[in-house]
């Protein structure tokens, strides 16, 4: 089983460096760390009393990976969770935060288990999910990573800047999608065709 470090720097790989892409709601990010993230951290890397884009060029790959250790893994708790789902909550908790946690305890509203959907990994979503992977366990990851799919194409709909995310300009699968089926058991990919059914109302 990997660690937690382990699990980060393939997150970092996924996220690539420094982009400042205008129709990124997140704004620039670098190994997918956030300007937000860097001044909600007090995170001044240049060390020139203020925090600003040049913090996010400046950051290093392994400073990436101690941010998400400890603050998208160790204080969401997400080790609290069964352990099959644990690497995609963490690496969706770094794309999406705390509707990480939120597309998890809907999935198991889905799956007729009671529980509060607040994006919050308390003691009744950690006894929750234990009993859903009692209940499903060689489903229950992928079952996650398919809500994490439609998540992302749920997004693409709403906000068509977006859909270049979810879908490249040749028309076939664009990183989220890709990113959320590296989770998902094969069999349960979407072949090229279903994907390109899926977005066809997109134009």
């Amino acid at each position: 089983m990997q660690s937690v470090t382990e699990i980060a720097r393939e997150i970092v790989a996924r996220e690539g460096g420094y982009v400042n892409d205008p129709d990124d709601p997140g704004g620039a990010t670098k190994y997918g760390v956030t300007l937000a993230t860097l001044q909600r951290l007090g995170l001044d890397l240049t060390r020139d009393g203020k925090v600003t884009l040049a913090d996010v060029q400046a950051l290093s790959r392994d400073q990436a990976v101690e941010i998400f250790v400890e603050h998208y893994f160790n204080r969401p708790g997400i080790s609290g969770l069964p352990a099959m789902l644990q690497a995609s909550v963490f690496d969706m908790y770094v794309n999406a935060g705390a509707n990480a946690v939120r597309i998890l305890q809907r999935l198991l509203v889905e799956m007729g288990l009671s529980l509060a959907v607040d994006g919050q990994i308390g003691p009744e979503t950690r006894a929750v999910a234990a009993q859903a992977a009692e209940m499903a366990p060689q489903f229950l990851a992928d079952a996650y990573g398919i809500a994490r799919r439609n998540y992302y194409y749920s997004l693409a709909d709403a906000r068509p800047a977006s859909r270049k995310y979810a879908r490249r300009r040749d028309g076939g699968k664009g990183g989220w999608i890709i990113r959320a089926e590296s989770f998902i058991s094969p069999k349960y990919h979407l072949t090229e065709a279903e994907h390109r059914e899926r977005t066809a109302a997109w134009g």
